[in-house]
Order: C-alpha cells, then structure tokens, then sequence
C-alpha cells in the first residue's frame, strides 16, 4: 500500500463525524424554529408592542380669579402642596376697600328700605285724617243744604261747603295714591328680603369673595411645575400662574400601529416597562380605551390626503393604559418618561368603544370653593343693627 492511501484512511470517518454534527445541528435548528412557531402561534401572536409610548397625567393650571398685584409666592417649582395651600398672596388693599364699601352701602339700604316701611304707617294715617276730614265736610254740606233750599244762607256759603267736599275727596285720594305707591316699593315683605337690601347683600358677597380670591390656594395634592409669577407682577384671570402635577392617577398613552389594533379591546391586560426603572420595574395596567383619532389627525395641521402627492404611511392610534395606583406609590413616575407596552389581547371580550357613561365627574375638587356662612352671619348682623 502506498504511503498516500496511508495518509487518506483516517480522513474518512473524520469526514462521517462531521456529517453527523452537521446533520444534529440541522435538526436542532429546525426543532428550534418549528418550536419558536409554535410558540408565536400559541403565546407570541396574541401579544402587541410599542415603545412609542409616554406617560400622561393632570397638568392643573393655576390662575387668578381676581386682578391684582402679586406680594407673596409660597412655592417654587419641584415644591410638594397639598389641596387647599396657598400657592400665591395678591395685594387686597383694593378689596378691603371694596368690602368696607359694599358693608356701607347695605346699611344704607337697610336704613332706607325701613325708612319705607315706616313712611306706609305714615300714610296709613295720613288717610285716616282725610277720611275724617272728608266726613267732616260731607257733613256740613248735608247740614247748609237745606237752609239753601230756603235761602237762609248765601249761595256763596253753600258752594264753599261743595268745594270743601271735592277737595277732602282730593286729598283722600292722594293719600290713597302714595299708600299704594309705598306698598308697591315694599310689598309687605320682611325688611331682609326687600329687593334693595337683598342687592346690597348680594354686593356684599361679591366683595367678600374678590377679598377671599386674593389667597390663590392649590386646588389638588401634587408637585409645582412651570411657575411663571414673579412678585410684584399684575395678574388677572387669563394669567397662568403655575402648574401642580398630581403623582397619582397617571397613565400611558401608548401609540400603537393601526396594523396592531385589529385585537384590542378595553380591558385587556398590559405590561408597563419604563426606562426610568427599566426592567427591575415592570408595571401591570389594562387597556381602559383606544383614542377617536390618530395622532395626524389631532395634529395642528392635518395631513391633506386628497393632495396628489400623497404618500400612505401607517398611522399610530393613542390607546389609554391605566396603571395600578399601589405600584405607583412605590415606583413614581414622571409626566413624559418613556415607556415599553405590551398588551395581552388574547381575551377579546371587550369592547373596542366603550359603551357605559361615567356616573360621577372624572376629577373634582372644592379646595378653590368659598363656603358663604361667614359673610352671611356678616350681612345678618348689619340688618340687625340697622333695622332699628
């Protein structure tokens, strides 16, 4: 045997090895992709993804019900308040001017409405006398009638005694006139429910209230953000003065394709993953609705699609994911983080809009509320003390 035959012998089961390695690698692969297969038919396929998506929340605007000039700012961005702090203090010269005023002005209509009240007494009277003034001369006439009739006094004497009665009729009816009229103003009604008091109280509280809105309070519990009053600047009621930012009750807008929605119904579980945390943190939240509209469509100036030079791209649709409060509180978030979102649409019993209307509001707060009891006991008191 020569020595190249020597040398390819022991090629040949190397050759046969190799084979079989490549052979076992096959296999594996296609059992793992057959595997992966299934895998995305059974679990993967049910599941959709998007790291288009930010966290949302309340941005509480704070502005001024009053006009005024700024003296005190208690807080400053990143600062923590609670509902019912006072965020900002106005200058209340000009309202406890105002107040003191309207406080005058109601004692006057009181004085003045019962100065009514007395005067329909005084023509009460008034008309008694002319009732008996009137008797009086109907009288007399009754008695000179007859001595005319025998001309035992002068027709002069006789139409005197006529004249008489007309005018005590006059002034009867005078009497009765301004009567009425003092009725009319007064109408028999309490002295506190008389039109001009009530309009000077209601002055009152209006002047109460702007003196009450010069402390600029925290309608919710939250953290300051964008603050843009200075003090000493004039502010009116179109001034924003300050942001406060809730850290409870945030979601996630997550911008899906609209190829991803076909599945996707409210109340279908999701799985949160913000780059804050990144996946030590992973938030578990629910589909609770998907947007009307597509991010374009909203956008300050729409696509014109009907334009011929139009180019499909495939649009993205806001869908609400609602987080759980308690993972919230352990892990806060930020408005504007980014966050990844998978949604489990693998049960698809839900609704794709939803169909039941809220029972209560959305968000309420009566922190910024003036409870009237304390310038109504105010206005009581200066009735009191100006009825007489």
């Amino acid at each position: 045997m020569s020595a190249q035959a020597q040398a390819q012998t022991p090629l040949k089961p190397k050759k046969s090895k190799r084979k079989g390695i490549l052979l076992l690698l096959t296999l594996f692969f296609i059992l793992l992709a057959v595997a992966y297969g299934i895998w995305w038919y059974l679990v993967l396929r049910h599941y959709q993804e998007t790291d288009d998506a930010y966290v949302s929340g309340n941005q509480v605007q704070i502005m001024s019900q009053v006009s005024g000039s700024v003296t005190k700012v208690w807080v400053d961005n990143t600062d923590y308040v609670k509902q019912g702090d006072v965020l900002v203090t106005l200058d209340a010269t000009d309202a406890q001017q105002a107040f003191e005023k309207a406080k005058t002005q109601l004692a006057s209509s009181v004085r003045q409405t019962r100065q009514l009240m007395i005067n329909s007494k005084q023509y009460e009277a008034n008309i008694a006398v002319q009732k008996t003034a009137l008797a009086q001369a109907q009288s007399d006439l009754r008695r000179r009638e007859p001595l005319g009739s025998a001309n035992l006094i002068g027709r002069e004497e006789l139409q005197h005694a006529r004249d008489a009665v007309a005018s005590a009729q006059a002034k009867l009816d005078v009497a009765v006139q301004q009567y009425n009229a003092n009725q009319a103003m007064i109408l028999g009604t309490r002295l506190e429910d008389q039109p001009a008091v009530q309009q000077a109280a209601a002055e009152v509280r209006n002047a109460w209230l702007a003196l009450e809105r010069t402390r600029i309070v925290s309608p919710m519990t939250g953290y300051v953000s964008r603050r843009a009053v200075q003090v000493g600047a004039q502010i009116g009621p179109a001034t924003a003065l300050m942001a406060i930012v809730p850290s409870t009750n945030l979601w996630i807008d997550a911008n899906f394709k609209e190829t991803q929605l076909a599945h996707m119904r409210i109340g279908q579980k999701a799985t949160v993953i913000s780059d804050i945390y990144g996946d030590d943190v992973k938030y578990t939240g629910k589909v609770v609705g998907l947007d009307m509209g597509t991010g374009s469509a909203f956008s300050l100036l729409p696509a014109q699609n009907a334009t011929g030079n139009w180019i499909k791209v495939v649009q993205r649709l806001p869908v609400r994911i609602e987080l759980d409060e308690k993972q919230l509180a352990q892990h806060p978030l930020r408005i504007g983080l980014s966050t990844l979102v998978k949604v489990d649409t693998t049960n698809r019993d839900g609704e794709v809009l939803a169909t039941q209307q809220r029972q209560g509001p959305a968000y309420a707060s009566n922190a910024r509320e003036i409870k009237l009891e304390p310038v109504n006991k105010l206005i009581n008191g200066i009735i009191q003390a100006n009825a007489g």
